[in-house]
């Protein structure tokens, strides 16, 4: 082999590796952007929440109601468009982790969880960028979620599909609010840089935050199940309606206003995952 060969295989070797981490350069940026986007989405939401608990009631405490809020805003249609990029930054991202060669060693239900988390940050992309370019609200989560069920009951065994998206759904919160317990969300922190009260505040955030959308993860899961065993759509609920039903309970308003609090903290959480998130 000649000394040209070599020191062209090494040019090119060298032009590989640039090019390699440029893109992962760019992908961690995407996954920080996707993740900052949620927090304000998060907060939003959690803010109309409480605000429903402490007496109000003229607005959607779901995506669409944060995504009214935002409008609302001094230059609130650029901060749109900012929303639906990062969410379609996100869904890059997510798409990455279910096909690149990020994280080579992971599990192939990792990599489909991934793949489902891609494809529902696109949908929320999308919704997003139509929302900013004058789309309007359009129906509401909640009758959104009612008409999906509906017609999900028409198809044959449509009560099973139905009945098991419940459980899946119920099982998902079920799942986050454990994982949030355990302290799971751990793992994908730069512990190195979180450390004294910063690290015990991100703790406290990832926690009770998780704790919080698991339960409302759950609770719609079981709406949803609830429709397929009384085989009637109008028992589906979104994420207002969700959210409202807290209030429902024997501990009235005080459970909606500390899951929405949770929410909120959740947003606080996805912050701080942006910052500190091993990605």
């Amino acid at each position: 082999m000649t000394l040209s060969r070599v020191y062209t295989r090494g040019r090119t070797k060298k032009a590989g590796v640039r090019r390699r981490s440029a893109e992962e350069e760019s992908l961690t940026a995407a996954g920080r952007a996707g993740f900052a986007a949620r927090g304000v989405v998060y907060v939003l939401i959690g803010a109309l929440a409480l605000r429903i608990a402490l007496g109000g009631s003229g607005e959607q405490a779901d995506r669409q109601g944060a995504l009214a809020q935002v409008a609302e805003q001094p230059f609130g249609e650029v901060m749109l468009w900012a929303l639906a990029v990062g969410f379609g930054c996100m869904a890059l991202w997510r798409g990455s982790r279910a096909v690149g060669r990020r994280g080579p060693r992971r599990k192939a239900a990792s990599r489909a969880l991934d793949g489902g988390r891609a494809v529902f940050y696109a949908f929320v992309c999308w919704a997003t960028a139509v929302y900013a370019a004058g789309g309007g609200q359009g129906s509401s989560g909640d009758a959104k979620s009612q008409d999906w069920t509906a017609s999900a009951l028409e198809l044959p065994y449509g009560r099973h599909l139905v009945g098991a998206a419940g459980c899946v759904l119920t099982g998902v919160g079920v799942v986050l609010a454990v994982r949030a317990m355990m302290r799971r969300f751990l793992r994908q922190l730069d512990l190195g840089s979180l450390k004294g009260r910063t690290r015990q505040v991100v703790t406290a955030l990832g926690v009770t935050g998780g704790v919080a959308r698991g339960a409302v993860f759950a609770a719609a899961g079981v709406f949803i199940l609830t429709a397929a065993v009384q085989a009637d759509s109008d028992e589906a609920k979104g994420v207002d309606a969700t959210l409202r039903s807290f209030s429902h309970t024997p501990v009235g308003p005080w459970l909606l206003a500390a899951v929405a609090a949770g929410l909120v903290l959740f947003g606080v959480f996805s912050f701080a995952s942006a910052r500190w998130r091993r990605l």
